[in-house]
């Protein structure tokens, strides 16, 4: 039986407030709590719409959940999983956005998620491992998923590149052998009846705040991040890599300090990774309003933000089972999967050699990229967090959130010596 309105609610709030550590973790825990624990979905449905996901703009993890509730409970179920895995780490970020902007930098806040980034290393080590197991079927597959990793990590292959080749393969290589046929379950007046109460739902709202406002720094906002929304396959880090040198030297709204403040307070609270763009756009609104237009800010760059990511998913998540029936349509998303298995180990090594490291350098040796960590900087702290953190779960098989609390206890404690 589908679960009830209320019980997708409940998870899906535990989900948002346990989804520290980026998308590799947030895809990692969702797996564990709806096809491990519940078995609200399978393990064909819940990779097919991964490969899905990451085959749209914005952030993949955000619009997994949303797939998951519109396949629970239609659009309503939808709406409640996307925005209560945005909402509790959009509570977070403002709060520490406001803190930021009165107080500066934050130590407390700092030595607490050290403890919470230490669990997630081992939340996304456990979930690589179930993954693969998994998405790899035979030695192509695993081929693929080595490619993809070496591709993105030491060459910096665009992540649309990596899915479009890996897409292309896998329904080459497919057999043609017709398979059972799925009906698509919804028409296409109705998908473009869709696309228009979305951008309406989207883009309405801006016209309205432009018109009472008359073209101020939240026109500005809103029209960049509604561009990045549309522009930034890839996930997370992809808008990161299109939105910091913009954000920093064409409109000059945050300082390089900032920029990396920001996307360290969005790494280690709940939530997308992209919430990095809230903290943005209510530190370019403080600086021309104050508080009032900072929360102004951080509202209108959440609604340009995640509005289209509910719009890609409810568009198009009726026709995932169909496409998922299609030898070679099949074919394609088996490889990407296989190809995203080594795209979450690339940000799987970078997270952690963030968390481990306090400086981690990038080096480009001819078409080589390195990332080289100073070991001088090495965090001995986040490595016994770490081993701390892999005992609780890995042995002692301790729920998530007990794991958390008792990491960040741990790392106010190691904090004194």
């Amino acid at each position: 039986m589908s679960p009830t309105i209320a019980q997708i609610f409940v998870v899906f709030l535990k989900i948002g407030l346990l989804s520290f550590g980026g998308p590799a973790a947030q895809i990692a825990l969702m797996h564990r709590m709806l096809v491990d624990e519940r078995d609200w979905l399978t393990e064909k449905q819940f990779l097919n719409a991964l490969s899905f996901c990451m085959l749209l703009p914005g952030p993949e993890a955000m619009q997994l959940a949303t797939y998951a509730g519109w396949r629970l409970q239609g659009v309503l179920g939808g709406l409640i999983a996307g925005l209560l895995f945005v909402l509790p780490g959009a509570a977070v970020i403002f709060a520490l956005a406001l803190l930021y902007v009165t107080y500066g930098d934050l130590p407390l806040v700092d030595t607490l998620f050290l403890g919470v980034q230490a669990v997630a290393v081992v939340i996304v080590v456990e979930a690589l491992l179930k993954l693969s197991r998994r998405a790899l079927h035979g030695r192509a597959h695993w081929v693929l998923a080595g490619l993809a990793f070496v591709g993105i990590f030491f060459f910096a292959v665009p992540f649309p590149v990596i899915v479009l080749a890996a897409g292309v393969y896998g329904a080459l290589m497919a057999g043609s052998d017709a398979a059972p046929a799925l009906p698509v379950t919804v028409s296409a007046g109705r998908s473009l009846g869709t696309i228009g109460i979305g951008l309406a739902i989207w883009g309405l709202p801006v016209l309205a705040v432009d018109a009472a406002f008359n073209g101020t720094i939240l026109t500005e906002i809103a029209l960049f991040f509604s561009k990045l929304a549309v522009v930034t396959f890839g996930g997370a880090y992809a808008v990161l890599a299109y939105m910091a040198q913009d954000v920093v030297v064409q409109y000059g709204w945050l300082t390089p300090t900032e920029m990396m403040d920001g996307l360290g307070l969005a790494e280690t609270t709940p939530g997308p990774l992209i919430l990095v763009t809230q903290f943005v756009g209510t530190l370019a609104a403080f600086r021309e309003g104050g508080y009032g237009l900072a929360v102004a800010g951080g509202l209108m760059t959440l609604w340009v933000t995640f509005v289209p990511c509910f719009l890609w998913i409810f568009v198009g998540a009726p026709y995932i089972d169909w496409i998922s029936a299609q030898p070679r349509l099949n074919g394609a998303l088996r490889a990407i999967t296989a190809a995203v298995v080594g795209v979450i180990l690339n940000l799987s090594l970078w997270f952690a050699l963030h968390v481990v490291f306090g400086t981690v350098a990038e080096t480009q040796v001819g078409v080589l990229r390195l990332w080289l960590p100073d070991a001088a900087t090495l965090n001995w702290h986040a490595m016994a967090l770490i081993a701390l953190s892999a005992g609780l779960l890995l042995r002692l098989h301790l729920a998530i959130g007990w794991a958390l609390g008792l990491s960040a206890a741990a790392a106010l404690v190691l904090a004194q010596f």
